[in-house]
């Protein structure tokens, strides 16, 4: 039985986020998690129609899990084997390297010179985005799958420990914790003030971005991994009980919800009137997103777990079949391409990053690739 937990917030509670729906590559060198702090799954850069041909290879002896972080100079990326790597852009040679002691899953978030990544030994690390010298740590008590996203010189990240963390971006002070239920894969995203993120509790929760109080959550039936997306007044996100869910941004209350019969850890992407995202059987579907009126399906193969990526009328989706990259006109679901990125295992989750005339994507046998220009 689903239910709607609402909490009164009182009329003194300030909240301000000055880069709610920013994205990325509005400013050159801010890198976030699906695109922008809303979660859209949308980046600025021109379709890749043709089937592009490798650009270069970064070669990393451990899977890439975590989806790359690109800014206009470098290219960051962490791995299974504890690293993070900074990687020149156009070139494909490694500026920096930052190691620990733990995996990294989590993808960086980049403002500026600064750079922010949890890492599966529990910490939150900040660093020089140009030096990979290390600003300061803050310790959890799990570990930390969730990438984070920064506005306002807050950091919100979350954790294992079943806590969301707003922690100052200058000097990793803790600015607040709010204890979610249950563990927080889920990645945050903001807009209008508010923090919105999934967790292993089959909760999506909506908190005061300034001082973490709960304003509703919204009970699934299953885990929400996926990392929300917020356009206009309404939440879309993905469940572990198979269901693609549309909410009120405002109250939590669903508008409606899509069967897609298998779990779903994919992110959304949104753009032009439809969503995007697919199950755990390869179930690749595009919805209205004001009915959920389904528009079109496509089979990636299964297992998928990468979030889909748009940008201008196309669709980028990684399976774990294969290691297929497929890229579909997002209007029709035609298949345009598709391009084999490397040998894969189960539970890769990095999907592809367009920026410029480039695709960068983690691969769990061929490290970073960057795929531009067109073949033949």
């Amino acid at each position: 039985m689903r239910r709607l937990i609402i909490c009164i917030i009182s009329a003194g509670l300030l909240c301000i986020l000055a880069l709610s729906g920013i994205r990325a590559q509005d400013v050159a060198d801010v890198s976030f998690f699906r695109g922008d702090t809303s979660g859209s799954g949308l980046y600025d850069a021109p379709a890749l129609r043709v089937k592009p041909v490798l650009r270069w290879s970064f070669a990393i002896p451990r899977p890439v899990r975590t989806t790359p972080a690109v800014t206009d100079e470098r290219v960051y990326a962490g791995s299974e084997n504890g690293i993070l790597y900074a990687i020149a852009r156009e070139t494909g040679t490694e500026v920096w390297r930052f190691e620990t002691d733990e995996p990294i899953v989590s993808t960086p978030a980049v403002v500026d010179d600064l750079l922010v990544v949890g890492g599966l030994d529990g910490n939150v690390y900040a660093l020089d985005a140009a030096t990979g010298s290390e600003r300061w740590r803050y310790e959890t008590a799990r570990e930390v799958y969730s990438s984070p996203v920064i506005s306002e010189g807050v950091v919100y990240i979350g954790g294992l420990d079943g806590s969301l963390y707003a922690l100052d971006a200058a000097t990793g002070t803790l600015v607040w914790r709010s204890e979610i239920g249950g563990q927080v894969w889920s990645s945050p995203t903001l807009a209008d003030g508010v923090v919105f993120v999934g967790s292993r509790a089959n909760t999506l929760s909506a908190l005061d971005a300034a001082t973490g109080a709960l304003i509703w959550s919204f009970a699934a039936e299953g885990w929400i991994d996926a990392t929300p997306a917020v356009i206009e007044d309404t939440v879309y996100a993905g469940s572990h009980d198979g269901n693609f869910y549309a909410l009120d941004a405002t109250t939590g209350e669903m508008r409606w919800s899509f069967a897609a019969g298998s779990p779903i850890y994919a992110s959304a992407a949104l753009a032009d009137g439809r969503v995007y995202s697919y199950s755990h059987d390869g179930n690749l579907f595009a919805l209205d997103t004001a009915t959920g009126t389904l528009l079109w399906q496509f089979d990636l193969g299964e297992p998928a777990y990468a979030s889909p990526a748009l940008a201008d009328g196309v669709l980028y989706a990684v399976s774990e079949k294969d290691g297929l990259l497929y890229t579909l006109d997002a209007a029709t679901g035609t298949e345009l391409w598709r391009y084999q990125t490397g040998r894969q295992g189960d539970f890769r989750s990095s999907s592809a990053v367009p920026y410029g005339d480039t695709l960068y994507v983690g691969s769990n046998t061929e490290g970073v690739v960057a795929l531009g220009g067109q073949a033949g």
